[in-house]
């Protein structure tokens, strides 16, 4: 049964007219209450990006599915990610726990919340982290689960014929098409064959799981749910600009990079661990080879228009790493003109900020993505070993502000930025399409979301 029939089926229960037996059962159940949906996500909170995957979600479903009852089932909250999502989502409810040996909630709340919620959607990041926790809840409680905007990427990282350097995506693809297509674990090939619906964030990953022979109700892209954030902290934005002579459409913000991110260094409670060793000695290789083509952008940037740049961080570390590889080595007559972020920040933050650039160049997933729903311009400069998710660019229409970090030069990215200076308007209204087109495929998310629970 489609949600049409489900919803023409319960106005007609209301008006009296009656049911089949079965389908007058699930009206009744959810007579009297909203639907229930339980979002895992907010995986960790020293990222922008991971903080912006659940805000992004939570709007996209208040706009199409505005009768959902939302409760987060959440990681880490540091940062003050929860006083920004508990002020942007008065009526969220919140919850943390893992699933232990037995398939069980660890704590009564996330019980209670398994109890209560119709529906588990497993919210964007990379590597389907939480594909063990979608079978356990499924096999507890009987109910159904959808996953929104991941990405499997199955040759970067470590383990098993796994390549720790990763790979340009052309590299990565080739590599999948390579594969036996027994290659797919069937712990997760059962989660995605069970699943209502599961949305790639990229076209790598789905072109992975069709190859591997996955069938599922909906196996589509569906881009990462942080391209749905619209918060903005417009005063605390606009204060920072004003602190910092940062005029509105004068400067453009600059984000850093290493390899791995050191997670055994920022305070995440991550103990260091055997492969830390081969990612700190690929971060010492490349550190430079990277961050020097930022820079020479900068120097490029600045020399030719006189305006002013931000270099700023998607993830904690990147405050330090922005100041030694960024600023410090800057030619004075460059220097004068950059400004350092000295604080971590939360999206909203960031997003009044980036939508008054002029452009942005990063060379992290997400604030390129949090850029474009507030209309501004923005490269990913993609480094080799962060998996294939920067596909999602190509596919939703933005492959020439995709960038391998390996093929190109700070000459080049000038080159590149050099027409977005000369006609800005031209470069936002490019924005403005793509954006029409990447909101297309969220309404058929979320409308795929709203059939799944009318039929759960």
């Amino acid at each position: 049964m489609n949600r049409r029939d489900f919803v023409t089926r319960l106005t007609a229960a209301a008006a009296g007219v009656a049911l089949a037996p079965a389908f007058a059962a699930k009206a009744a159940n959810l007579a009297g209450r909203p639907p229930r949906i339980l979002l895992r996500g907010s995986w960790q909170s020293v990222n922008i990006g991971d903080i912006g995957h659940t805000p992004g979600a939570l709007r996209l479903i208040e706009k199409y599915f505005p009768t959902a009852e939302m409760t987060v089932w959440h990681g880490s909250l540091g940062h003050g990610s929860d006083e920004f999502l508990k002020k942007g989502f008065p009526r969220l409810k919140f919850v943390t726990g893992a699933v232990g040996a037995d398939g069980q909630p660890t704590t009564a709340a996330l019980r209670d919340a398994w109890k209560e919620n119709d529906f588990l959607l497993h919210g964007s990041g990379s590597g389907f982290g939480a594909r063990a926790q979608l079978a356990a809840w499924q096999r507890s409680t009987g109910k159904p689960y959808g996953v929104f905007g991941v990405s499997d990427d199955p040759i970067s990282g470590f383990g098993d014929g796994r390549v720790p350097e990763g790979g340009s995506l052309a590299g990565l693809r080739a590599a999948a098409r390579k594969l036996p297509a027994t290659h797919l674990d069937a712990a997760t090939r059962a989660v995605i064959e069970r699943a209502a619906f599961l949305f790639t964030r990229e076209t790598l990953t789905l072109d992975y799981y069709q190859a591997q022979g996955v069938r599922a109700p909906i196996l589509e892209f569906g881009p990462d749910s942080q391209l749905g954030m619209s918060d903005r902290d417009e005063v605390r934005g606009a204060a920072y600009l004003k602190a910092q002579g940062l005029a509105e459409g004068r400067f453009i913000c600059v984000v850093p990079r290493l390899r791995y991110t050191p997670y055994y260094k920022m305070g995440t409670g991550r103990s260091r661990v055997a492969m830390d060793d081969t990612k700190d000695a690929i971060n010492a290789r490349w550190k430079e080879k990277d961050n020097d083509k930022l820079r020479d952008l900068i120097v490029r940037y600045v020399r030719a228009t006189g305006n002013k740049v931000l270099a700023c961080p998607e993830v904690t570390y990147q405050i330090e790493l922005a100041k030694e590889m960024l600023v410090d080595p800057l030619p004075a007559d460059v220097k004068k003109n950059v400004v350092w972020r000295d604080k971590f920040w939360l999206p909203d933050e960031a997003a009044a900020i980036y939508a008054r650039a002029q452009a942005l160049v990063c060379m992290d997933c997400h604030s390129p993505l949090i850029a474009y729903h507030h209309g501004t311009p923005a490269f990913y400069v993609r480094n080799a070993t962060d998996t294939w998710k920067g596909q999602m660019y190509a596919d939703i229409g933005v492959s020439d502000w995709l960038v391998e970090a390996e093929e190109t030069s700070g000459e080049e990215l000038w080159a590149r930025l050099a027409p977005i200076h000369a006609d800005p308007a031209k470069a936002r209204a490019r924005v403005k399409s793509v954006m029409a087109g990447v909101e297309k495929t969220q309404r058929r998310m979320v409308e795929a979301l709203q059939a799944a629970v009318a039929r759960a």
